[in-house]
């Protein structure tokens, strides 16, 4: 088995469905954003195979050459994106889920109603500008994983009833619902009402966030592609500690100008040591002295009925393959059992009874030193599902 996502480029196309014309083109090559673009001649004709098969009632999804793999969704018969991978080991169901999540981003910042009507190609084609950086996060070599396990990306804090007790008062106070701790794009607490938000913006607002560059305060418009598509909310974001940011979805009120020191102070200071804890977070996910095996280097844990996951590849420190290695490993076995043996529900959902004696509970696959390109050991990866 090859590496995935290593030394391939990722193209992504958007067009408006019915005319055919590109509305953007974003590209990555080895996990970093590209500036090489497809010749309009591959674009038109990409677009033209996929438009021939509709007319005639056949719907195009997917494609394999000897070196790329092509992915073709449309969205309510206005908007057709088209993926290209190269990259090595590259499956279906990652390409797919990735089309999802950059439909969800564009109705995150310009709202529904402006890509299934569309009136304004070229205004159409500015106000999306600002999803790019998102997008782009997507085609690279993410340390997250909520865009293709559709789960929400958290923490374990060491002291999350502190941190629950104090968010909670907080959200309260301000008079919303919806309000989280985000250390690097993860969730650390939540109020009820944010673990609510449906999806995909449940993955969407905590990857934004992580994504974008630091600021003191933020006041973000967004829709919510599942729950608000055509109606925007705002995102405000509160930087605590750097890397660590208190997230409110909310109405017309309150104003940023509500949110003074001093009224933070008077949540957050009294918890300022167990928020300093979340900082190392980001990377291991696990808090200091958690007890796992010395030899796992990598865990990915989801509750599927709660949308929730966790993804680490740094639990124990550094030794063995790189953590770029450990992460492309993971999502690779994730994206491999997933589309060819796992459900992606949880078994509960399963119906027929002989269906679910037959579903496989565990999942083993072992590379050697020549896959991993290391030269030395072999590591075993092993993916194992419990119902409650």
């Amino acid at each position: 088995m090859g590496e995935e996502g290593t030394g391939g480029s990722v193209h992504l196309l958007c067009l408006a469905a019915s005319s055919g014309v590109p509305l953007f083109c974003r590209s990555s090559r080895g996990g970093a954003p590209s500036r090489q673009q497809l010749p309009f001649s591959v674009i038109g004709s990409l677009n033209g195979v996929h438009m021939f098969g509709q007319n005639l009632e056949v719907q195009l999804s997917s494609a394999r050459t000897k070196d790329t793999t092509v992915v073709w969704k449309s969205f309510h018969d206005s908007i057709t994106l088209i993926v290209l991978s190269s990259e090595e080991g590259t499956s279906e169901l990652k390409l797919e889920r990735l089309l999802q999540m950059v439909f969800g981003a564009m109705v995150l910042f310009v709202g529904l109603e402006e890509l299934t009507n569309i009136r304004n190609v070229e205004r159409l084609k500015k106000e999306l500008r600002a999803s790019y950086h998102l997008i782009d996060s997507f085609l690279g070599d993410p340390e997250l994983i909520g865009d293709l396990t559709q789960c929400v990306d958290c923490v374990i804090p060491p002291e999350g009833p502190l941190l629950q007790e104090a968010l909670s008062g907080f959200a309260e106070a301000m008079g919303t619902g919806f309000v989280s701790l985000i250390v690097s794009g993860r969730v650390v607490s939540a109020t009820e009402g944010w673990w609510r938000l449906g999806t995909p913006e449940a993955v969407l607002l905590p990857w934004l966030v992580g994504s974008l560059p630091p600021q003191a305060a933020r006041d973000y418009p967004v829709y919510l592609p599942h729950g608000s598509p055509t109606v925007p909310h705002r995102l405000l974001t509160l930087t605590l500690l750097p890397g660590l940011e208190l997230c409110l979805l909310c109405g017309p009120r309150p104003p940023l100008s509500q949110l003074d020191p001093q009224l933070l102070e008077r949540w957050w200071q009294p918890v300022l040591d167990p928020l300093r804890a979340c900082l190392p977070l980001g990377p291991r996910g696990l808090p200091d002295g958690f007890p796992l095996h010395k030899d796992i280097l990598g865990l990915l844990l989801l509750h599927l009925e709660l949308k929730r996951c966790l993804f680490t590849v740094e639990p124990l420190g550094d030794k063995g393959p790189s953590p770029e290695q450990r992460r492309r490993l993971l999502r690779h076995f994730y994206a491999l059992v997933t589309s060819t043996h796992f459900p992606p529900e949880p078994l509960e959902k399963v119906e027929d009874d002989v269906s679910r004696a037959q579903l496989p509970r565990a999942c083993y696959l072992v590379l050697g030193p020549e896959e991993l390109g290391t030269g030395r050991g072999a590591v075993s990866v092993s993916l194992f599902i419990r119902s409650q």
